[in-house]
């Protein structure tokens, strides 16, 4: 079992920065793939960044250039940096690892808001 625990979120002006946090525990040893998601309302859950235990970084493109991921395997986190935020990036934002059996754990999700 690995625990994810998100904080970082919040509301912020466009053109603002957040950055978000996601602290794993448990079997952590198991983790391959440390990643974030997002969901708007009324929208589907989608990939926002992931990077893999090797370091290798995938985004979607619509982030490309603005969000930066990087994971501190001393301190079992991964951490999603958001800059030039815009209101299309406003989303429960939720922190996933992909163990290297396969399996799935999710965060609790945390609130971006991005709004003047």
């Amino acid at each position: 079992q690995v625990q994810l625990v998100e904080s970082g979120g919040g509301l912020v002006q466009p053109g603002g920065s957040l950055r978000l946090s996601c602290a794993a525990s448990g079997s952590i040893s198991g983790i391959n793939n440390m990643g974030w998601y997002r969901q708007a309302p009324s929208k589907q859950r989608e990939l926002v960044a992931v990077v893999t235990s090797g370091g290798i970084t995938n985004y979607k493109d619509s982030v490309k250039g603005r969000f930066t991921i990087s994971r501190d395997n001393a301190k079992n986190t991964v951490y999603l940096q958001m800059n030039s935020l815009k209101p299309e990036d406003t989303a429960v934002y939720y922190c996933t690892v992909l163990t290297f059996s396969a399996r799935r754990y999710w965060g609790q999700g945390t609130q971006v808001t991005v709004s003047s």
